[in-house]
């Protein structure tokens, strides 16, 4: 999920210790730490706010902030973001070697375990993967695997996957020794070392193959905690003393209680009964009343992160229409919501990827994201208009979706006269089933959390042909031959001027309109120091210390 592409050796052998001493994110912004730099020894219980995730938390089929953030505290991957600047990290790899970009060779740590005590090996990795990319396992994460070799031998060959793939087992993935595999791309890919620690390329212990539904009652992973027990109002963690990365937790035990009224969750904080919130409801964030009542305890950084309004495909009125799209973008007051909803800690956005993200160009959007009522209107006529009422659908249980989706219906009803409505979904897990299942018309609210830190993320991901979050269902030609030639790119201004055609061409076809760039506004109890969001908008479970 996150920011800053490597710089590749022109020749030679290339370590991923190397590309990752490249990397960079945040956009050079420093996270606002807690009210003391060194307190706390380790030791001690948190809790920390959450949401419902959308499914059990099996770390390839999750594709979601509210499974995903648990699942990044209990799992280990080949390489870890820093939390300061997200440049990538020797985690449990030991090394990642390339000579051309497109065989890699993995060598991991020794002694590794799982916290059930079985082996972090060659196989776990190339198990996992082979079953997250394996058509028939029906797993969210499988389209991470698309530059893998032999790809489309283990993809279902029709929609439903009523017919066997040709293999079960990417091409492009070997086992050498217990601590040694390789990856072979089909074309070159110059940002897949910073790709590595996503969650969709954990490894997985011989028990989640015997019986992944067993197994997603109660998860194993190799990261910094282990799971005690899941429920529907929380998710219990605990210290893993056997974790070998470079991410170690303080604390001995994390509990994230699943909140779905944000201003409850706020006033749990205040009132010291939550340890640390990731977000301040909007009525908060007026006249900064949250730094009044946290006090020495709340801050602020840019992340990787936006939010927008995609356009239902499964409407008519707006699936072959860019023209009546851009018109209803224009009469969005992205400035006046970003002012009046959130008290200016979110920006106007001018296009689709994030100012903390390497590779930015602003203007991306261009006069579709400028509010202008008038010629919004005179557009919206022109494009044969929108007959009926126009709904916008939004989970409420984060903080400012529905103050936010009334400001956009609002600002589109007052600019073209057209009957907008909020439709509310009352949290986060059955909002995204309805998006799976096609059911919404209109437009509705989309965000971003990055990934791994590159501009490819908010493009490929969301943008590309089949991948799991393209609830535009968008699907140009174009632009996917756009994000192959910039993965195939030898530096990473080769590339990021690639993905930055590509993100033109979204301009172009326009299957969702921008709204804004996020800043993470987060606070915490007195029972706690050394607190910080990472630039993936998350709070640093490694630093956060119990006074």
């Amino acid at each position: 999920m996150r920011g800053r592409t490597r710089a590749m050796a022109a020749a030679g052998l290339t370590t991923i210790a190397l590309v990752a001493s490249a990397c960079g994110g945040g956009g050079g912004n420093t996270p606002e730490a807690s009210t003391s730099a060194g307190g706390g020894a380790g030791g001690g219980e948190i809790t920390i706010n959450g949401c419902t995730p959308e499914a059990p938390l099996i770390a390839g089929n999750t594709s979601e902030t509210c499974g995903g953030n648990i699942i990044d505290a209990f799992t280990a991957k080949l390489v870890h973001y820093n939390s300061d600047t997200a440049a990538a990290e020797m985690d449990l790899a030991q090394s990642i070697e390339s000579k051309d970009n497109q065989n890699f060779t993995v060598k991991l740590k020794p002694g590794l375990t799982f916290t059930d005590g079985s082996p972090v090996d060659a196989k776990s990795f190339v198990d996992a993967w082979n079953y997250t990319a394996y058509g028939p396992n029906g797993q969210a994460g499988s389209y991470f695997f698309s530059a893998f070799a032999g790809i489309g031998d283990v993809s279902c060959p029709d929609a439903d996957c009523k017919q066997k793939p040709k293999a079960k087992t990417l091409s492009g993935l070997k086992v050498v020794d217990d601590t040694t595999f390789t990856i072979k791309t089909t074309d070159k890919v110059s940002n897949l070392t910073t790709r590595l620690g996503y969650s969709a390329f954990s490894p997985q212990p011989p028990s989640f193959f015997a019986d992944p539904d067993a197994f997603a009652k109660k998860p194993i992973g190799a990261g910094p905690f282990k799971v005690d027990s899941i429920s529907s109002t929380e998710t219990v963690l605990s210290k893993n003393a056997d974790y070998k990365g470079v991410a170690p937790a303080k604390v001995d035990k994390v509990t994230f209680r699943v909140y779905q009224d944000p201003s409850a969750a706020y006033n749990d904080v205040v009132a010291n009964n939550l340890d640390v919130v990731d977000a301040i409801p909007p009525d908060q964030l007026i006249g900064d009343q949250y730094k009044t009542d946290l006090d020495g305890r709340n801050g602020q950084r840019e992340i990787g992160g936006n939010d927008w309004v995609t356009f239902s495909p499964n409407d008519p009125q707006l699936k072959d229409n860019p023209a009546l799209r851009k018109a209803i973008s224009m009469a969005i007051d992205r400035a006046g919501i970003t002012q009046t909803v959130f008290n200016g800690t979110r920006t106007p956005a001018t296009g689709w990827v994030p100012p903390a993200v390497d590779g930015y160009k602003a203007g991306a959007c261009g006069d579709a994201c400028t509010f202008d009522a008038a010629k919004a209107k005179a557009a919206f006529d022109a494009a044969g208009g929108y007959k009926g009422t126009l709904t916008y659908t939004t989970n409420v249980d984060g903080a400012g979706n529905a103050q936010a989706g009334e400001a956009v219906c609002n600002s589109i009803k007052n600019a073209l006269g057209v009957d907008c409505r909020l439709n509310s979904v009352n949290d986060f897990a059955t909002f995204n089933k309805g998006l799976d299942s096609g059911d919404y018309k209109g437009i509705f609210r989309s965000a971003w959390q990055m990934d791994y830190p590159s501009i490819e993320n908010f493009l490929a991901p969301i943008y590309g042909k089949g991948a799991d979050s393209n609830y535009s269902e968008y699907a140009s030609p174009d632009f996917n031959s756009l994000l192959q030639q910039a993965a195939a790119a030898g530096t990473p201004d080769e590339a990021n001027a690639l993905y930055q055609q590509a993100e033109a061409k979204l301009g172009e076809d326009f299957p969702t309109a921008p709204i804004d760039y996020k800043k993470a506004t987060f606070g915490w109890s007195t029972k706690v120091d050394n607190v910080k969001i990472t630039p993936f908008g998350t709070p640093d479970l490694s630093s956060i210390t119990v006074k």
